[in-house]
């Protein structure tokens, strides 16, 4: 875990917060006036809040901008006794959403942040204002949201080298060891913009993962899908109906080597069928490190007009 006032060479200056509202220290970002619409933003493997450090900063001035670390992420606590399934994730950010009550919240979704976003969605619809899908799916429900990510797995480096891992019996061992190999796997998944890679990126994202002790987090994210134990929440009809009625944006940065926009966009379509898709030629899986400007502006307009 790093430590609580690290801000990696001024790249992170936010005040640290923590909760024990899900069963273990929980950290995040609460930046902007507390009376501002709620904007928050969900990580996914294996980034921390630090991903949305540019975001914060260009929202932060007119909105309570949120960045919570998942469980076994970034300043967040690492409990061995837990598991990191999908659904663990779902439910520690709803007990942190009940927590501090956030209401008329912004989603913004990033990875494997879009799931535990969408789970949090299917929950308490009525907390919802706005999502924004960056790279991040939005599955709720839908009927072909399996056979879409076996698609998208079966042409995903990432997703064929943990099946691949499994199988050998490294994964563990590999991702343990995140800590030292956390630029390849970075690159592995996509970023297209090398000029981020300074020594302060490359501690910040290798910090939450110094031991094996460390890594249950990135480990349980990849053994999840490999074994099959994440359990995506399933809608009722009433969460369906109020969530399909939400302003929503998606950004997708088409050079995704990991999630590949033509077997997740879909999703997004089918749930919101009149919303905006900006679609960023030569962003990657990592669009908020590629393209951090374009997508803050994005987000910024989207908050202005819907």
């Amino acid at each position: 875990m790093i430590h609580a006032d690290a801000d990696f060479a001024g790249t992170f200056p936010f005040a640290p917060h923590f909760t024990q509202a899900p069963g273990f220290r929980m950290h995040y970002v609460d930046e902007g006036p507390r009376d501002g619409e709620v904007v928050l933003c969900l990580h996914g493997e294996p980034t921390w809040g630090y991903l949305f450090r540019h975001l914060i900063a260009s929202l932060s001035p007119t909105h309570r901008v949120v960045v919570p670390d998942h469980m076994g992420f970034g300043k967040s606590e690492t409990p061995s006794e837990r598991s990191y399934w999908l659904q663990d994730h779902i439910d520690n950010l709803e007990a942190f959403v009940l927590a501090l009550d956030l209401k008329g919240i912004t989603l913004v979704l990033h990875d494997f942040g879009g799931p535990t976003g969408m789970g949090l969605a299917a929950r308490h619809p009525d907390r919802i204002r706005r999502i924004v899908s960056a790279n991040g799916p939005t599955p709720f429900g839908q009927a072909e949201m399996f056979d879409r990510a076996t698609a998208n797995a079966a042409v995903s480096p990432w997703f064929q080298w943990i099946l691949k891992a499994e199988a050998e019996g490294i994964l563990e061992t590999v991702l343990g060891q995140l800590g030292y190999n956390i630029l390849s796997t970075l690159k592995l998944n996509g970023f297209e913009n090398n000029t981020v890679i300074t020594d302060s990126f490359i501690d910040a994202y290798a910090a939450p993962f110094a031991h094996p002790a460390d890594c249950l987090g990135a480990i349980g994210w990849a053994k999840g899908f490999a074994n099959g134990t994440h359990r995506f929440e399933a809608p009722d009809a009433a969460a369906i109906s109020k969530i399909r009625g939400k302003p929503a944006l998606a950004i997708w940065g088409e050079a995704d080597h990991t999630l590949h926009a033509k077997h997740f966009l879909p999703l997004f379509a089918d749930l919101f069928p009149n919303a905006p898709i900006e679609r960023l030629p030569g962003v990657g899986h990592y669009c908020f490190e590629d393209s951090p400007e374009e997508i803050s502006s994005l987000i910024k307009g989207f908050l202005n007009r819907a």
